[in-house]
Protein backbone atom coordinates (compact mmCIF):
# COMPACT_ATOMS: atom_id res chain seq x y z
CA UNK A 1 0.00 0.00 0.00
CA UNK A 2 1.25 3.58 -0.77
CA UNK A 3 0.20 6.89 -0.11
CA UNK A 4 -2.56 8.14 -2.64
CA UNK A 5 -1.24 11.45 -2.66
CA UNK A 6 1.31 12.97 -5.48
CA UNK A 7 2.86 15.83 -5.44
CA UNK A 8 1.87 17.89 -8.38
CA UNK A 9 5.07 19.44 -8.87
CA UNK A 10 5.08 21.17 -12.23
CA UNK A 11 2.01 21.04 -12.84
CA UNK A 12 0.34 24.15 -13.57
CA UNK A 13 -3.21 22.87 -12.75
CA UNK A 14 -2.30 22.39 -9.19
CA UNK A 15 -0.91 25.81 -8.60
CA UNK A 16 -3.43 27.53 -6.58
CA UNK A 17 -4.86 24.20 -5.19
CA UNK A 18 -5.23 25.72 -1.86
CA UNK A 19 -6.90 28.56 -2.63
CA UNK A 20 -9.58 27.27 -5.13
CA UNK A 21 -12.26 25.68 -3.29
CA UNK A 22 -14.15 29.11 -2.22
CA UNK A 23 -18.03 29.73 -2.73
CA UNK A 24 -18.07 30.47 -6.21
CA UNK A 25 -16.06 27.05 -7.21
CA UNK A 26 -18.40 25.20 -4.75
CA UNK A 27 -21.18 26.66 -6.41
CA UNK A 28 -20.15 25.48 -10.15
CA UNK A 29 -19.24 21.69 -8.91
CA UNK A 30 -22.96 21.80 -7.44
CA UNK A 31 -24.17 23.45 -10.32
CA UNK A 32 -22.41 20.67 -12.81
CA UNK A 33 -23.73 18.14 -10.00
CA UNK A 34 -27.36 19.23 -10.92
CA UNK A 35 -26.86 18.71 -14.66
CA UNK A 36 -25.38 15.12 -14.21
CA UNK A 37 -22.37 16.37 -16.01
CA UNK A 38 -19.48 14.14 -15.30
CA UNK A 39 -16.93 15.86 -17.92
CA UNK A 40 -17.45 18.77 -16.01
CA UNK A 41 -17.47 18.26 -12.82
CA UNK A 42 -14.10 15.94 -13.11
CA UNK A 43 -12.42 18.87 -14.64
CA UNK A 44 -13.48 21.25 -11.40
CA UNK A 45 -12.48 18.69 -9.16
CA UNK A 46 -9.03 17.06 -10.99
CA UNK A 47 -7.10 20.33 -9.25
CA UNK A 48 -8.63 20.40 -5.89
CA UNK A 49 -6.31 17.86 -2.86
CA UNK A 50 -7.93 15.27 -1.33
CA UNK A 51 -8.54 17.87 1.70
CA UNK A 52 -10.42 20.68 0.03
CA UNK A 53 -12.76 17.39 -1.65
CA UNK A 54 -13.65 16.14 2.04
CA UNK A 55 -14.30 19.33 3.14
CA UNK A 56 -16.71 20.13 0.23
CA UNK A 57 -18.06 16.75 0.74
CA UNK A 58 -18.76 17.87 4.76
CA UNK A 59 -20.43 20.97 3.53
CA UNK A 60 -22.87 20.43 1.00
CA UNK A 61 -26.41 18.12 1.86
CA UNK A 62 -26.88 14.45 1.48
CA UNK A 63 -28.10 14.25 -2.00
CA UNK A 64 -25.59 16.27 -3.61
CA UNK A 65 -23.24 14.20 -1.93
CA UNK A 66 -24.30 10.94 -2.67
CA UNK A 67 -24.93 12.41 -6.34
CA UNK A 68 -21.33 14.19 -6.53
CA UNK A 69 -19.60 10.36 -5.71
CA UNK A 70 -21.43 8.49 -7.88
CA UNK A 71 -20.48 10.74 -10.77
CA UNK A 72 -17.51 11.43 -9.60
CA UNK A 73 -16.58 7.58 -8.24
CA UNK A 74 -13.67 6.63 -11.01
CA UNK A 75 -11.62 9.14 -10.15
CA UNK A 76 -12.36 8.63 -5.86
CA UNK A 77 -8.51 8.99 -4.33
CA UNK A 78 -8.16 7.08 -1.14
CA UNK A 79 -6.73 10.03 0.99
CA UNK A 80 -10.32 11.84 0.48
CA UNK A 81 -11.61 9.11 2.67
CA UNK A 82 -8.82 9.43 5.23
CA UNK A 83 -9.60 13.31 5.60
CA UNK A 84 -13.28 12.97 6.09
CA UNK A 85 -14.98 13.41 9.01
CA UNK A 86 -15.72 10.51 11.15
CA UNK A 87 -19.75 11.31 11.15
CA UNK A 88 -19.85 10.83 7.06
CA UNK A 89 -17.14 8.63 6.36
CA UNK A 90 -20.19 5.72 6.45
CA UNK A 91 -22.08 7.49 4.34
CA UNK A 92 -19.66 8.08 1.53
CA UNK A 93 -18.23 4.63 1.82
CA UNK A 94 -22.14 3.12 1.37
CA UNK A 95 -22.06 5.17 -1.70
CA UNK A 96 -19.51 3.97 -3.44
CA UNK A 97 -18.91 1.10 -5.75
CA UNK A 98 -17.20 -2.16 -4.41
CA UNK A 99 -14.13 -1.70 -7.23
CA UNK A 100 -13.65 2.14 -6.28
CA UNK A 101 -13.70 1.40 -3.35
CA UNK A 102 -11.18 -1.34 -3.25
CA UNK A 103 -9.06 0.41 -5.91
CA UNK A 104 -8.87 3.75 -2.96
CA UNK A 105 -8.28 1.48 -0.02
CA UNK A 106 -5.22 0.00 -1.76
CA UNK A 107 -3.31 3.59 -2.68
CA UNK A 108 -3.15 4.01 1.42
CA UNK A 109 -0.63 3.04 3.72
CA UNK A 110 -1.25 0.36 7.03
CA UNK A 111 -1.62 3.68 9.78
CA UNK A 112 -4.00 5.36 7.29
CA UNK A 113 -6.55 2.06 6.24
CA UNK A 114 -6.98 1.53 10.24
CA UNK A 115 -7.55 4.95 11.52
CA UNK A 116 -9.90 4.93 8.08
CA UNK A 117 -12.10 1.89 9.79
CA UNK A 118 -11.53 1.42 13.37
CA UNK A 119 -14.70 4.00 13.81
CA UNK A 120 -16.84 2.25 10.83
CA UNK A 121 -19.58 -0.65 11.69
CA UNK A 122 -18.54 -3.87 10.73
CA UNK A 123 -20.53 -4.46 7.42
CA UNK A 124 -18.09 -1.23 6.04
CA UNK A 125 -15.07 -2.45 8.04
CA UNK A 126 -15.38 -6.36 5.82
CA UNK A 127 -16.07 -4.53 3.04
CA UNK A 128 -12.79 -2.29 2.82
CA UNK A 129 -10.71 -5.13 4.21
CA UNK A 130 -12.12 -7.57 1.46
CA UNK A 131 -10.98 -4.63 -0.71
CA UNK A 132 -7.07 -5.23 0.26
CA UNK A 133 -4.56 -7.76 -0.90
CA UNK A 134 -3.49 -10.59 1.81
CA UNK A 135 -0.98 -9.15 2.83
CA UNK A 136 -1.96 -5.91 3.52
CA UNK A 137 -5.30 -7.42 5.03
CA UNK A 138 -3.32 -9.04 7.54
CA UNK A 139 -1.81 -6.13 8.41
CA UNK A 140 -4.59 -4.32 8.88
CA UNK A 141 -5.90 -6.57 11.40
CA UNK A 142 -3.07 -7.25 13.46
CA UNK A 143 -3.09 -3.84 13.89
CA UNK A 144 -7.00 -3.74 14.25
CA UNK A 145 -6.38 -6.39 17.44
CA UNK A 146 -4.10 -4.00 19.52
CA UNK A 147 -6.22 -1.84 22.12
CA UNK A 148 -8.31 1.75 20.43
CA UNK A 149 -6.15 4.74 21.13
CA UNK A 150 -3.16 2.87 21.54
CA UNK A 151 0.51 2.83 19.68
CA UNK A 152 -0.24 -0.21 17.64
CA UNK A 153 -3.67 1.50 16.05
CA UNK A 154 -1.27 4.31 15.32
CA UNK A 155 1.37 2.97 13.39
CA UNK A 156 2.21 2.04 9.93
CA UNK A 157 3.35 -1.43 8.67
CA UNK A 158 6.17 -0.27 6.16
CA UNK A 159 8.75 0.29 8.09
CA UNK A 160 12.73 0.56 5.97
CA UNK A 161 14.67 -1.34 7.97
CA UNK A 162 18.47 -2.82 7.65
CA UNK A 163 20.41 -5.54 9.81
CA UNK A 164 22.28 -3.11 12.11
CA UNK A 165 25.79 -4.93 10.82
CA UNK A 166 25.12 -3.31 7.15
CA UNK A 167 27.06 -0.32 5.93
CA UNK A 168 25.94 2.49 4.23
CA UNK A 169 26.44 1.37 0.11
CA UNK A 170 24.53 -1.91 1.29
CA UNK A 171 21.14 0.39 2.22
CA UNK A 172 21.22 2.59 -0.75
CA UNK A 173 21.63 -0.24 -2.56
CA UNK A 174 18.64 -1.83 -0.61
CA UNK A 175 16.26 0.58 -1.06
CA UNK A 176 17.17 1.17 -5.04
CA UNK A 177 16.25 -2.09 -5.48
CA UNK A 178 13.04 -2.35 -3.70
CA UNK A 179 9.48 -1.59 -4.78
CA UNK A 180 8.06 -1.26 -1.45
CA UNK A 181 9.54 1.69 0.35
CA UNK A 182 7.01 4.03 1.77
CA UNK A 183 5.96 7.48 -0.11
CA UNK A 184 7.57 9.18 3.04
CA UNK A 185 9.78 7.65 5.84
CA UNK A 186 12.46 9.69 7.73
CA UNK A 187 14.90 7.29 9.16
CA UNK A 188 16.53 3.30 8.75
CA UNK A 189 15.72 1.30 11.58
CA UNK A 190 18.34 -1.14 12.31
CA UNK A 191 17.49 -4.01 13.98
CA UNK A 192 19.63 -7.20 15.53
CA UNK A 193 19.13 -10.60 14.37
CA UNK A 194 16.34 -10.72 16.72
CA UNK A 195 14.32 -8.10 15.02
CA UNK A 196 15.03 -5.89 18.07
CA UNK A 197 15.30 -2.36 16.75
CA UNK A 198 18.76 -0.84 17.83
CA UNK A 199 19.07 2.53 16.20
CA UNK A 200 18.39 4.86 13.70
CA UNK A 201 19.70 6.63 11.05
CA UNK A 202 18.42 9.40 9.44
CA UNK A 203 18.03 9.80 5.55
CA UNK A 204 20.44 12.91 5.93
CA UNK A 205 23.35 11.36 7.66
CA UNK A 206 22.87 8.39 4.87
CA UNK A 207 23.10 10.04 1.95
CA UNK A 208 26.27 12.48 3.50
CA UNK A 209 27.92 9.31 4.27
CA UNK A 210 30.36 7.16 1.94
CA UNK A 211 29.55 3.59 1.13
CA UNK A 212 31.87 1.82 3.71
CA UNK A 213 30.99 3.92 6.65
CA UNK A 214 28.96 1.27 8.91
CA UNK A 215 25.17 1.95 9.72
CA UNK A 216 26.29 1.68 13.23
CA UNK A 217 28.92 4.87 13.05
CA UNK A 218 26.43 7.11 12.29
CA UNK A 219 22.86 6.21 13.99
CA UNK A 220 21.01 9.05 15.99
CA UNK A 221 22.17 9.94 20.04
CA UNK A 222 18.72 9.96 21.14
CA UNK A 223 16.78 6.88 20.13
CA UNK A 224 13.30 5.37 21.55
CA UNK A 225 11.03 2.81 21.11
CA UNK A 226 7.18 2.87 21.85
CA UNK A 227 5.15 -0.26 22.61
CA UNK A 228 2.70 -0.75 20.82
CA UNK A 229 0.04 -0.61 23.76
CA UNK A 230 1.09 2.57 24.88
CA UNK A 231 -1.25 5.18 24.96
CA UNK A 232 -1.46 7.36 22.03
CA UNK A 233 -1.62 10.27 23.74
CA UNK A 234 1.47 9.79 25.74
CA UNK A 235 2.95 8.73 22.04
CA UNK A 236 1.58 12.48 21.22
CA UNK A 237 3.40 13.54 24.04
CA UNK A 238 7.00 12.02 23.37
CA UNK A 239 6.92 13.83 19.73
CA UNK A 240 6.08 16.71 20.85
CA UNK A 241 8.16 16.72 24.38
CA UNK A 242 11.35 14.85 22.66
CA UNK A 243 10.83 16.82 19.03
CA UNK A 244 10.94 13.44 17.47
CA UNK A 245 10.43 12.75 13.82
CA UNK A 246 9.50 8.87 13.95
CA UNK A 247 10.09 5.96 16.77
CA UNK A 248 10.24 2.71 16.00
CA UNK A 249 7.06 0.57 17.55
CA UNK A 250 7.64 -2.88 19.71
CA UNK A 251 5.70 -6.17 20.03
CA UNK A 252 5.44 -7.57 23.24
CA UNK A 253 8.35 -9.42 22.64
CA UNK A 254 10.44 -6.75 22.03
CA UNK A 255 10.39 -6.82 18.07
CA UNK A 256 9.53 -4.20 15.84
CA UNK A 257 6.04 -4.67 14.84
CA UNK A 258 5.86 -1.00 12.95
CA UNK A 259 7.40 3.00 13.05
CA UNK A 260 4.87 5.53 14.09
CA UNK A 261 5.86 9.58 12.36
CA UNK A 262 5.33 12.87 13.12
CA UNK A 263 2.24 13.48 11.20
CA UNK A 264 0.59 10.62 13.16
CA UNK A 265 1.35 12.08 16.32
CA UNK A 266 0.79 15.49 15.46
CA UNK A 267 -2.88 14.28 14.11
CA UNK A 268 -3.47 12.76 17.73
CA UNK A 269 -2.39 16.02 19.11
CA UNK A 270 -4.73 18.50 17.17
CA UNK A 271 -7.97 15.85 17.97
CA UNK A 272 -6.84 15.98 21.55
CA UNK A 273 -6.88 19.80 21.20
CA UNK A 274 -10.12 19.96 19.30
CA UNK A 275 -11.93 17.26 21.96
CA UNK A 276 -10.72 19.88 25.27
CA UNK A 277 -12.16 22.79 23.46
CA UNK A 278 -15.54 21.05 22.58
CA UNK A 279 -15.82 19.76 26.16
CA UNK A 280 -14.84 22.23 28.13
CA UNK A 281 -18.18 23.98 25.98
CA UNK A 282 -20.08 20.51 27.17
CA UNK A 283 -20.59 20.06 23.59
CA UNK A 284 -18.90 16.28 23.70
CA UNK A 285 -17.62 15.49 20.00
CA UNK A 286 -20.09 16.61 17.64
CA UNK A 287 -19.53 18.29 13.87
CA UNK A 288 -21.31 20.05 11.97
CA UNK A 289 -22.18 17.55 10.02
CA UNK A 290 -24.23 16.01 12.67
CA UNK A 291 -27.42 15.65 12.38
CA UNK A 292 -30.27 17.69 14.49
CA UNK A 293 -31.85 14.53 16.53
CA UNK A 294 -27.58 13.63 17.03
CA UNK A 295 -26.68 17.18 18.16
CA UNK A 296 -29.65 18.02 20.70
CA UNK A 297 -28.91 13.86 22.29
CA UNK A 298 -25.21 14.87 23.23
CA UNK A 299 -25.86 18.30 24.21
CA UNK A 300 -28.74 17.66 26.34
CA UNK A 301 -27.13 15.70 29.54
CA UNK A 302 -24.61 18.91 30.33
CA UNK A 303 -27.66 21.60 29.77
CA UNK A 304 -30.26 19.03 32.72
CA UNK A 305 -26.81 19.44 34.87
CA UNK A 306 -26.12 22.99 34.51
CA UNK A 307 -29.92 23.25 35.33
CA UNK A 308 -29.96 21.27 38.57
CA UNK A 309 -27.01 23.57 39.58
CA UNK A 310 -28.62 26.67 38.29
CA UNK A 311 -31.32 24.93 40.83
CA UNK A 312 -28.98 25.12 43.16
CA UNK A 313 -27.89 28.70 43.02
CA UNK A 314 -31.70 30.06 43.12
CA UNK A 315 -32.28 28.03 46.42
CA UNK A 316 -29.07 30.15 47.64
CA UNK A 317 -30.82 33.16 46.34
CA UNK A 318 -34.15 32.22 48.11
CA UNK A 319 -33.20 32.14 51.47
CA UNK A 320 -31.81 35.84 51.35
CA UNK A 321 -36.26 36.85 50.33
CA UNK A 322 -36.12 39.66 52.54
CA UNK A 323 -32.79 40.98 52.10
CA UNK A 324 -33.63 41.49 48.56
CA UNK A 325 -37.40 42.92 49.00
CA UNK A 326 -35.93 45.20 50.92
CA UNK A 327 -33.16 46.19 49.16
CA UNK A 328 -33.84 46.41 45.07
CA UNK A 329 -30.54 47.45 44.12
CA UNK A 330 -29.15 44.08 45.54
CA UNK A 331 -30.78 42.45 42.37
CA UNK A 332 -29.24 44.85 40.14
CA UNK A 333 -25.85 44.32 41.35
CA UNK A 334 -25.92 40.48 42.42
CA UNK A 335 -25.86 39.20 38.70
CA UNK A 336 -22.02 40.97 38.85
CA UNK A 337 -20.21 39.56 41.26
CA UNK A 338 -21.62 35.60 40.31
CA UNK A 339 -20.78 36.57 36.22
CA UNK A 340 -16.93 37.91 37.20
CA UNK A 341 -16.52 34.68 39.55
CA UNK A 342 -17.64 32.72 36.26
CA UNK A 343 -15.33 34.35 33.96
CA UNK A 344 -11.88 34.01 36.46
CA UNK A 345 -13.05 30.66 37.05
CA UNK A 346 -12.65 29.79 33.40
CA UNK A 347 -9.89 31.19 33.07
CA UNK A 348 -8.19 29.32 35.71
CA UNK A 349 -9.66 26.45 34.55
CA UNK A 350 -8.77 26.29 31.34
CA UNK A 351 -5.12 27.09 31.88
CA UNK A 352 -5.29 23.93 34.55
CA UNK A 353 -7.19 21.94 31.71
CA UNK A 354 -4.84 22.60 29.14
CA UNK A 355 -1.25 21.93 31.96
CA UNK A 356 -2.90 18.74 32.75
CA UNK A 357 -3.51 17.59 28.78
CA UNK A 358 0.65 18.69 28.27
CA UNK A 359 1.34 17.10 31.80
CA UNK A 360 3.12 20.34 32.78
CA UNK A 361 0.57 20.15 35.83
CA UNK A 362 2.48 17.88 38.27
CA UNK A 363 1.97 16.83 41.79
CA UNK A 364 5.53 18.31 41.98
CA UNK A 365 3.96 22.11 40.54
CA UNK A 366 0.63 21.44 42.05
CA UNK A 367 0.23 23.90 45.08
CA UNK A 368 2.48 26.53 43.50
CA UNK A 369 0.63 26.83 40.81
CA UNK A 370 -3.10 26.44 43.23
CA UNK A 371 -1.56 29.39 45.31
CA UNK A 372 -0.76 31.21 41.87
CA UNK A 373 -4.54 31.01 41.20
CA UNK A 374 -5.46 31.94 44.64
CA UNK A 375 -3.43 34.93 44.41
CA UNK A 376 -4.32 36.52 41.32
CA UNK A 377 -7.80 36.09 42.27
CA UNK A 378 -7.31 38.30 45.68
CA UNK A 379 -5.83 40.93 43.21
CA UNK A 380 -7.92 40.83 40.46
CA UNK A 381 -10.80 40.91 43.21
CA UNK A 382 -9.18 44.04 44.49
CA UNK A 383 -9.11 46.04 41.89
CA UNK A 384 -12.44 45.24 40.57
CA UNK A 385 -13.99 45.72 44.48
CA UNK A 386 -12.71 49.06 44.68
CA UNK A 387 -14.00 49.88 40.78
CA UNK A 388 -17.27 48.23 42.28
CA UNK A 389 -17.35 49.80 45.29
CA UNK A 390 -17.22 53.16 44.15
CA UNK A 391 -20.00 52.25 41.44
CA UNK A 392 -21.77 50.95 44.18
CA UNK A 393 -21.84 53.55 46.26
CA UNK A 394 -22.19 56.46 43.07
CA UNK A 395 -25.18 54.64 41.66
CA UNK A 396 -27.22 54.27 44.75
CA UNK A 397 -25.52 56.66 47.32
CA UNK A 398 -25.46 53.76 49.73
CA UNK A 399 -21.91 53.19 51.65
CA UNK A 400 -22.80 50.09 52.75
CA UNK A 401 -23.24 48.65 49.11
CA UNK A 402 -20.39 49.55 48.25
CA UNK A 403 -18.76 47.77 51.16
CA UNK A 404 -20.58 44.44 50.16
CA UNK A 405 -20.13 44.62 46.49
CA UNK A 406 -16.81 45.11 47.35
CA UNK A 407 -16.00 42.42 49.67
CA UNK A 408 -18.14 40.12 47.87
CA UNK A 409 -16.20 40.32 44.36
CA UNK A 410 -12.69 39.65 46.29
CA UNK A 411 -14.06 36.56 48.35
CA UNK A 412 -15.96 35.03 44.76
CA UNK A 413 -12.67 35.82 42.69
CA UNK A 414 -10.27 34.22 45.41
CA UNK A 415 -12.25 30.86 45.22
CA UNK A 416 -12.70 31.08 41.55
CA UNK A 417 -9.11 30.95 41.27
CA UNK A 418 -9.05 27.94 43.76
CA UNK A 419 -12.05 26.38 42.13
CA UNK A 420 -10.65 26.74 38.92
CA UNK A 421 -7.51 24.47 39.34
CA UNK A 422 -8.36 22.35 42.28
CA UNK A 423 -11.52 21.07 40.58
CA UNK A 424 -10.17 19.90 37.40
CA UNK A 425 -7.31 18.56 39.56
CA UNK A 426 -9.82 16.60 41.88
CA UNK A 427 -11.20 15.10 38.12
CA UNK A 428 -7.94 14.29 36.69
CA UNK A 429 -7.04 12.24 39.88
CA UNK A 430 -10.47 10.39 39.86
CA UNK A 431 -10.18 9.57 36.07
CA UNK A 432 -12.62 11.62 34.66
CA UNK A 433 -12.28 14.12 32.16
CA UNK A 434 -11.57 17.08 33.39
CA UNK A 435 -12.33 19.25 30.26
CA UNK A 436 -15.58 17.55 29.94
CA UNK A 437 -17.04 17.82 33.61
CA UNK A 438 -15.05 20.36 35.30
CA UNK A 439 -16.69 23.58 33.90
CA UNK A 440 -20.26 22.85 35.04
CA UNK A 441 -18.53 22.54 38.88
CA UNK A 442 -16.67 25.48 39.01
CA UNK A 443 -19.68 27.59 37.35
CA UNK A 444 -21.77 25.96 40.33
CA UNK A 445 -19.34 26.96 42.99
CA UNK A 446 -18.71 30.48 41.38
CA UNK A 447 -22.12 30.71 41.55
CA UNK A 448 -23.05 29.77 44.65
CA UNK A 449 -20.56 31.38 46.17
CA UNK A 450 -20.87 34.86 44.76
CA UNK A 451 -24.44 34.56 45.43
CA UNK A 452 -23.92 33.95 49.24
CA UNK A 453 -20.82 36.06 49.99
CA UNK A 454 -22.86 38.84 48.32
CA UNK A 455 -26.46 38.46 50.21
CA UNK A 456 -25.17 37.07 53.14
CA UNK A 457 -22.44 40.25 53.42
CA UNK A 458 -25.84 42.68 52.62
CA UNK A 459 -27.72 40.63 55.61
CA UNK A 460 -24.99 41.85 57.80
CA UNK A 461 -24.11 45.14 57.06
CA UNK A 462 -27.54 46.93 55.56
CA UNK A 463 -30.19 45.28 57.82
Amino acid sequence: MTSGTDEADGDPGHEDAAYILDRKAIAAILEAVEVGDQALLTQLMEPLHAADIADLLEQIGPSDRETLIRLYDREFDGEILSELDESIREEVISVLTPQVLADAVRELESDDVVDLIEDLQEPQQEAILEALEESDRAAVEQAMGYPEGSAGRLMQREVVMAPEHWNVGQAIDHMRNSDTLPDQFYHIVLIDPRMHPVGNVTLGKLMGSRRDVALRDITEEMFRVIPATQDEEDVAYAFNQYHLISVPVIDEEGRLAGVITIDDAMAVLDEEHEEDILRLAGVGEGSLSDSVADTAKGRLPWLAVNLLTAILASLVIAQFEATLAKYVALAVLMPIVASMGGNAGTQSLTVAVRALATKDLTGANVWRVIRREVIVGLLNGAVFAVTMGVIGLLWFGSPGIGYVIAAAMVINLIVAGLAGTVIPIAMDKLGVDPALASGTFVTTVTDVVGFFAFLGLAGLVLL
